[in-house]
């Protein structure tokens, strides 16, 4: 994920980095999975946050092609 040009709207900081949320297979709890279904594995989430404050900038899907 680029971070490039990305300013911080709470701190101002343009320091930004990238985190998981989820851990794919091997825990479904933290997954987003398609709405009613409790089986689906699902996807984790990528966060992309300011690395001065933690303010979170973008939340991405994974695998979005799980929800097809």
């Amino acid at each position: 994920m680029l971070n490039e040009n990305l300013v911080c709207k709470s701190c101002g900081n343009d320091s930004f980095t990238s985190g998981q949320l989820g851990h794919g297979k091997l825990s479904t709890d933290s997954n987003v999975r398609p709405l009613g279904s409790l089986i689906a594995s699902g996807s984790p989430l990528i966060l992309s946050f300011c690395k001065k404050c933690g303010e979170v900038n973008s939340i991405k899907v994974l695998k979005p092609e799980k929800f097809n």
